[in-house]
């Protein structure tokens, strides 16, 4: 297992001084290890676990559980596609393949070259302009095959 470098442990160790002593706290630290550092790099566990008197199979299981919870850092741009039923009710289906094979990559992964990260999410309440896609934290509705293709474009120059 990889080892954290300082500044990443010294993060960490900052988030954990400040959520470890409130009730509850895994998911505290989870998210905002998520927010800081933009995935919870596995040699974090044994820490996380450490300090909060948990197994380090409790805070797997719990990093496992939630697909919001990244071990691996994600791409420049977030890409959520809605699961829910009525995105799958208006072609929601047809424009998750679409988008995956656009991307190149399946559902959890990310571009070679880092650009984008292809995400499930089920529900952006937008029920009523299904299908919907959110692309970092901006929302579209009404997304088509070509549509996902402009957003992708625009978005390729952007870093």
């Amino acid at each position: 297992m990889d080892s954290l470098d300082p500044q990443t442990r010294e993060r960490i160790g900052a988030i954990l001084a400040d959520l470890s002593a409130k009730p509850g706290p895994l998911l505290l630290v989870l998210h905002e290890v998520q927010r800081v550092l933009g995935h919870i790099p596995p040699a974090a566990v044994p820490l996380i676990a450490q300090t909060l008197n948990l197994s380090r199979a409790e805070v797997h299981g719990v990093i496992g559980f939630y697909h919001y919870f990244r071990t691996t850092p994600g791409g420049r741009h977030r890409v959520q596609i809605c699961r829910a039923e009525s995105c799958q009710a208006m072609q929601g289906e047809a424009l998750a393949a679409h988008a995956q094979r656009t991307l190149g990559i399946a559902f959890h992964q990310t571009t070679p070259d880092g650009a984008f990260s292809l995400e499930p999410v089920y529900c952006l309440g937008n029920c009523a302009c299904s299908p919907a896609v959110m692309i970092d934290e901006e929302l579209h509705g009404r997304v088509t095959p070509e549509r996902f293709e402009e957003l992708i474009t625009a978005r390729r120059g952007q870093g």
